[in-house]
């Protein structure tokens, strides 16, 4: 008994220091705000939201390859004379010919892809097809962060309500020992009886500080995830049950495959193989270009007779090239890019096979958490009852304290187990909505 005492007042000391330690400002967060908060302070949220908007940029750029390619060059050369080398190259030098030594030339030129297979259009198709894949990402990360920062924010909640029941339980017990105190001096009943009393109440009492720092641990947990100091008082809304889910598992299933990430992601990775395919096959296609050149030089030593002049010319044409060495070098990657495809099929049939069962998993667990939690409710009012005629039964000493002591733990856990059933069947019904993808 002493032991018990000394553990008590150790772990009761520990916890008013913690508690002073704790700011005064307290956060009064609804889950919508915490769900703000997190989106607004997650790192992983920004990663994708940079991703996407690198995607995005990369579909811009592929679209400017529609524009001609344009180009400015010039030079300036210095020549010597022409030497000639009638009697060999390591024989001296006969004669040489004077040149024009300085030459000049400034111009510019362009490109116009007119036809190259398709590849630009199947290049713009194949980075809208990323970005949307990355917009996929991001949405899914923002979901995984809300039923991440649910789970925390649900954590705490239950926490606080598991100690407002103990601390309840506790005044009530208190009370109760008194009442067993006043008979044990009338002589109606032993001193074990209330040694054993005491003793229940002490470990009621370490309950109470395990939850509190149960508290303290959700605390931090919520506030790193929503940005906020680590001692930040969190204070959650007052708990209301969730929306009730709907009896229809088609319709649940019907939106996960119009909502769920996973599944979109993969019929974007298949779409990508088909146009991957395309853009193999494009590659025996012909290329057709316009291009031009436009330039200004000195000397013209373009026409024979040469002169020490500035002159111009412009040039403009049509360029047509078919690469016949792709008809065989092609033969194999074709092959290729068609197994990928069907591999990417495959994986997306059992993508959908995995949404299919995900989904009939959570709707099954949130159906089963109802049905818990209308037991739990039930097991509250047996054990309300149970232990109110157990204490009657007492007080008339035609009860044991053990069975006093065993009614009264029953209707704590029973309280325990319906706090926690509702609390759970709220992290049921996010987990359905985070995996049908409207969370």
């Amino acid at each position: 008994m002493y032991y018990y005492k000394r553990l008590i007042i150790a772990s009761v000391l520990m916890a008013q220091y913690a508690a002073v330690a704790q700011p005064t400002d307290t956060l009064r967060m609804s889950l919508e705000e915490a769900w703000q908060k997190a989106e607004g302070h997650s790192r992983q949220i920004d990663v994708t939201n940079k991703a996407m908007h690198i995607a995005d940029e990369e579909v811009k750029d592929t679209r400017l390859e529609r524009f001609p390619e344009i180009g400015v060059s010039g030079s300036a050369e210095k020549a010597s004379n022409l030497a000639i080398y009638e009697k060999g190259i390591f024989a001296p030098v006969t004669q040489q010919h004077e040149v024009i030594h300085t030459l000049y030339k400034f111009g510019t030129d362009f490109y116009l892809n007119i036809y190259n297979g398709n590849k630009l259009n199947l290049k713009i198709a194949e980075n809208k097809l990323l970005q949307r894949i990355a917009e996929i990402k991001h949405e899914e990360t923002k979901s995984n962060i809300r039923y991440k920062t649910s789970a925390l924010y649900l954590d705490l909640q239950k926490s606080l309500i598991f100690r407002d029941l103990i601390t309840s339980d506790i005044a009530d017990q208190e009370k109760q020992l008194k009442e067993i105190r006043a008979l044990q001096k009338n002589g109606t009943v032993l001193k074990s009886d209330v040694l054993r009393v005491e003793l229940d109440l002490s470990k009621r009492k370490m309950t109470l500080v395990t939850i509190e720092n149960d508290i303290l641990i959700a605390t931090q947990k919520l506030n790193i995830i929503i940005g906020e100091p680590d001692n930040r008082i969190i204070r959650p809304a007052v708990f209301e049950p969730g929306t009730i889910a709907q009896d229809d598992y088609n319709k649940y299933l019907a939106t996960a495959l119009e909502h769920s990430f996973t599944y979109h992601i993969s019929e974007q990775q298949t779409e990508l193989s088909k146009t991957n395919l395309k853009k193999v096959k494009s590659n025996v296609m012909p290329k057709v270009g316009m291009y031009g050149e436009f330039y200004y030089a000195n000397p013209q030593i373009f026409l024979f007779p040469y002169n020490p002049a500035w002159y111009s010319l412009g040039v403009t044409g049509i360029k047509v090239s078919l690469p016949l060495s792709e008809l065989y070098h092609n033969t194999h990657k074709v092959r290729a890019a068609k197994l990928e495809l069907e591999k990417e099929e495959m994986m997306h049939h059992d993508t959908e096979d995995k949404v299919r069962q995900q989904v009939w998993e959570a709707f099954l667990r949130y159906k089963e958490s109802l049905v818990q939690i209308q037991v739990a409710t039930d097991n509250v009012a047996q054990a309300e009852e149970n232990a109110r005629i157990i204490k009657n039964n007492y007080f008339k000493q035609t009860a044991l304290i053990t069975d006093l002591l065993d009614a009264d733990v029953q209707l704590l856990r029973s309280r325990f187990e319906l706090a926690a059933a509702r609390i759970l069947a709220q992290d049921k019904f996010y987990l359905l909505q985070n995996t049908i993808g409207v969370l």
